[in-house]
């Protein structure tokens, strides 16, 4: 196996379209290598622990509607082309990700990270729950097979806060400034939601090596 290091914040368009399209390639590639591991991001770590309202938020930091507008249609115009399905208007809050990397975190202990990565970003994007509040994210653990209430206990206690918050910081330390960022074999760096295509060509590359 080789490991697939994938640095990514569930409320990154681009890291559920990059998401998509990595699902894609291993589909059509059922015996690839790759054993995933999800690494926290916090594209806005500032962000108040309740969140903001996502649209004013965005619209102060773009300069208005319009360029709000045109970028929500660039997201749509892409993930049309990728098959995916995205509403980027559908999300009310711009919520503070911690503790759902934190869930992240403890999907991975019970091996069910893919599962609940791939939830957080549905039940942003496609469903716009507000995924930094901590009942939203029990639910969500008990849509992917965890248990709710262990999972509200934790994400109402201060636990692996500071660790997924200082996983954040050496991960800026050693380089990662944007998300999606995959590193492959703990060696190579790929950047941005890439085409399915291009992940064919790595896995090939990879079996080729491997061979």
């Amino acid at each position: 196996m080789i490991r697939l290091d994938i640095f990514s914040d569930p409320v990154c368009p681009w890291c559920y379209l990059g998401k998509a399209n990595l699902d894609r390639a291993l589909a059509a590639n059922p015996a690839h290598p790759f054993q995933i591991q999800w690494h926290p991001f916090q594209l806005n770590p500032d962000m108040p622990p309740e969140g903001v309202a996502k649209r004013a938020w965005l619209e102060e930091k773009f300069g208005g509607k319009a360029r709000v507008d045109a970028v929500h249609e660039r997201l749509r115009e892409v993930a049309r082309a990728a098959g995916v399905e995205i509403d980027p208007d559908k999300p009310q809050r711009m919520p503070n990700t911690l503790n759902a990397h934190r869930l992240i975190h403890w999907a991975g202990i019970e091996g069910r990270q893919d599962a609940v990565v791939a939830a957080l970003m549905r039940a942003y994007w496609v469903e716009g729950r507000d995924i930094g509040d901590a009942e939203t994210l029990a639910a969500i653990a008990a849509e992917t097979g965890m248990d709710h209430e262990a999972t509200l206990r934790l994400l109402n206690s201060d636990a692996d806060a500071s660790d997924i918050a200082a996983r954040d910081a050496d991960a800026r330390a050693k380089g990662v400034n944007s998300v999606p960022t995959f590193l492959v074999a703990q060696q190579y760096v790929v950047t941005g939601a890439q085409p399915p295509e291009l992940w064919g060509q790595v896995i090939e590359e990879l079996a080729g090596h491997g061979n």
